[in-house]
C-alpha cells in the first residue's frame, strides 16, 4: 500500500473544464449541498474499501509566509494567495497502486457542480515520499 495526497484546487489545472470554471459562489445552495454530499460519499466509499486515511475542505482565505532573516518579521504575500494557487481541500488515501490512486481521483473529479453536472475538475495526485532521496557519487 502507498499513500497519495489528492488535492482539490479551487480553479485551474492543465486546462479548464466548462463546469469546473463556474465559481461555487454562482451555485445554488442545493448545488453546493449536493457537491459536499458527494465528497462525503467518496470518502465513505474509500473508507469501506480501507483506502481512506483522512481529508479536509479548506477555506479560500490564506496567506503565503516566508522567513526573511534573523530578527526580521515574516514576509507575507497577501492577504490572499492567488486563486490559481489555492487548495480547496485534500484527501489522503492508502492504495495498492498509482493506477488505483488515479481511479480514486477520477471518482472525486466527477462531483456534481452547477446544474448537477459532473464538474470534471483536475485533481492533483501526489505520492507520499516514502524515503528521503539518497545522494550517490
Amino acid at each position: 500500500m502507498s499513500k497519495y495526497l489528492l488535492l482539490k484546487h479551487y480553479r485551474g489545472g492543465p486546462e479548464r473544464t466548462d463546469y469546473g470554471s463556474i465559481p461555487m459562489e454562482d451555485w445554488t445552495p442545493e448545488e453546493i449541498s449536493a457537491h459536499i454530499a458527494f465528497m462525503d460519499h467518496v470518502a465513505d466509499t474509500l473508507r469501506e474499501r480501507g483506502e481512506f486515511v483522512e481529508g479536509q475542505a479548506l477555506s479560500p482565505e490564506g496567506t503565503f509566509v516566508r522567513y526573511d532573516g534573523e530578527g526580521k518579521p515574516p514576509v507575507t504575500d497577501g492577504p490572499f494567495a492567488e486563486t490559481k494557487d489555492l487548495i480547496a481541500g485534500w484527501m489522503v488515501i492508502d492504495v495498492d497502486s498509482v493506477e488505483r490512486a488515479h481511479e480514486a481521483a477520477a471518482f472525486l473529479s466527477s462531483a456534481p457542480g452547477k446544474g448537477g453536472e459532473p464538474i470534471q475538475e483536475w485533481i492533483e495526485v501526489r505520492p507520499f515520499l516514502e524515503a528521503p532521496p539518497s545522494v550517490t557519487e
